[in-house]
């Protein structure tokens, strides 16, 4: 095969394209590093709140948001999770 023939290269040697996620796709493994952060919050404000029903119902949230992490559903975790916080004050 000639020079002028191989696909792919140049005369510089070989391009490589960079993979693309389409327009509208979300990086999943940034959004969960976002819902992981938010649940390290609030079970550190959990642990550090007083024993009575606030922290109670915070715990139920909490729990709900891990049930809902853990079957994908981001939207309802963060729902849950703003729910815990609200809980907490």
């Amino acid at each position: 095969m000639s020079q002028d023939n191989k696909p792919n290269e140049t005369k510089m040697g070989t391009q490589h394209t960079p993979p693309v996620l389409p327009t509208g796709t979300p990086d999943k493994t940034q959004d969960k590093g976002g819902l992981t952060g938010k649940m390290q919050t609030v079970k550190s404000a959990w642990d550090k709140a007083p024993e009575g029903d606030k922290k109670s119902n915070a715990l139920k949230h909490y729990q709900s948001a891990e049930k809902a992490q853990k079957a994908g559903n981001e939207t309802e975790a963060m729902r849950e999770l703003d729910h815990a916080t609200k809980a907490l004050s």
